[in-house]
């Protein structure tokens, strides 16, 4: 636990009429999860205004570091805690000093606040799989349990996931996939899984609303998208498989921010029994990190303090933060600008399957291989000089060329493999 400074602090608080700042807040978050805050700020903090700037993870980091120091945003506040290790590592975030009292160290292994005061969880997701019941029913699909099940033929077109690189959130799930998975078989699931996809969307956002609106049948999601859609009456369910994490959503204080003790009001408040209760709105749906909150929940909320969500995978978000940028960009060269291709090669492999009905064939083992496997190593990924590549800022011409290069090499080769991967599958006897 960090030494708050509570008196002086408190004071503060209280006596913020004396104040009258505009608060920016970049955020990843839903308007209806801004709206209510923004609303219940500005009532009991009148003189203080709240300004939304609504953008996807990758882009508010961009954001961030492109402002000039002092005329920074104050707040940062999105799911991904590897968001916060990347500003933080380049010194884009001020120590967060501010009181919040009952709000545990951990929930399970895993710290609530960052270890070096750097940013505060200010609610706590997992990530599954959201699915429309009606089209479950039209399509004769089962509820899916496990990331493993969407590997199925069955569910061929039916899921929908959005990329690493365009959310924040639906890198955190692959990211979990990975981990609790390993390098190797995670993602080999993960090329399975998107093998299946209709789609992948350009915004996280994309995927519970073509859910909802019957656009897909399953979709991968944190787990506020799942639990607000059926909290709102749209005919969906959701569940959270065992290979999950609760890890927290996160929010910082911007170095360098144009009104810094503003920004210490607005975070304070997300974090008081008046800002948690804002979570358990049917609209919003999310997990308090204060744990008496709970109380006030409607019947059947899952409460990640009592045991009710198995979640097995203890994230590890150094080692998330390490390969941010690998992880997005491999997915995005080997799936999202190849989808057509693997989509085709997965189709290829699952009739070829269905065709040899068990019998063992040397092709279709080669065409799975092919086509499930990433042209990068568990050993590679851990490469200091890779990793280095990808995390390299603008102006490193070196570097930019090179990271260009290596992606140009991921993309080649994952399309002549898939291609391959196909021809051999359609061969296979």
């Amino acid at each position: 636990m960090h030494p708050f400074k509570l008196a002086p602090l408190a004071l503060a608080i209280v006596s913020s009429a004396a104040f009258a700042d505009t608060i920016t807040v970049v955020t990843s978050f839903p308007k209806e999860l801004t709206t209510a805050y923004k609303a219940a700020y500005e009532k009991k903090f009148p003189q203080d205004k709240v300004e939304i700037l609504n953008k996807g993870t990758s882009a508010g980091i961009a954001f961030v570091r492109e402002q000039a120091a002092g005329s920074r945003p104050e707040i940062f506040w999105v799911s991904a805690p590897d968001a916060f290790e990347v500003l933080a590592s380049e010194k884009l975030l001020q120590k967060v000093d501010v009181p919040a009292s009952g709000i545990p160290a951990k929930v399970g292994d895993y710290p609530i606040n960052d270890p070096e005061g750097m940013y505060r969880g200010q609610a706590l997701a997992g990530y599954g799989m959201m699915w429309n019941t009606r089209y479950m029913q039209a399509n004769k699909l089962p509820a899916p349990k496990e990331w493993a099940d969407l590997m199925k033929p069955v569910y061929h077109g039916h899921v929908a996931t959005s990329s690493p690189s365009r959310s924040g959130t639906t890198h955190l799930t692959f990211e979990t996939i990975l981990q609790g998975e390993g390098w190797d078989k995670g993602w080999n699931q993960i090329l399975q899984i998107s093998g299946n996809c209709a789609s992948i969307t350009e915004r996280s956002f994309g995927v519970p609303d073509g859910v909802q609106n019957g656009q897909f049948g399953i979709g991968l999601v944190i787990d506020f998208f799942g639990l607000a859609a059926k909290a709102s009456g749209f005919p969906t369910e959701f569940a959270y498989p065992s290979v999950t994490a609760i890890v927290p959503a996160n929010i910082g204080l911007v170095a360098g921010a144009k009104s810094p003790e503003a920004g210490k009001r607005f975070l304070q408040f997300t974090l008081s029994d008046e800002g948690q209760q804002l979570l358990l709105d049917p609209k919003i749906s999310r997990l308090p990190v204060l744990p008496a909150t709970y109380a006030k929940a409607p019947k059947g909320y899952p409460n990640p303090f009592d045991g009710s969500i198995n979640a097995k995978v203890k994230f590890d978000s150094n080692l998330s933060e390490s390969r941010y940028y690998v992880v997005s960009s491999l997915f995005d060269q080997v799936i999202t600008f190849r989808h057509k291709e693997l989509v085709a090669a997965t189709k290829a492999i699952q009739d070829a399957e269905k065709r040899l009905a068990g019998k063992a064939s040397p092709q279709l083992e080669e065409a799975k291989k092919l086509a499930w496997s990433v042209p990068v190593s568990a050993q590679q990924a851990q490469d200091k000089e890779l990793l280095a590549v990808f995390k390299a800022k603008k102006g490193d011409d070196a570097a930019v060329k090179r990271k260009t290069q290596i992606e140009e090499e991921w993309s080649t080769k994952a399309k002549a493999n898939y291609v391959k991967a196909a021809e051999l599958a359609n061969a296979a006897k």
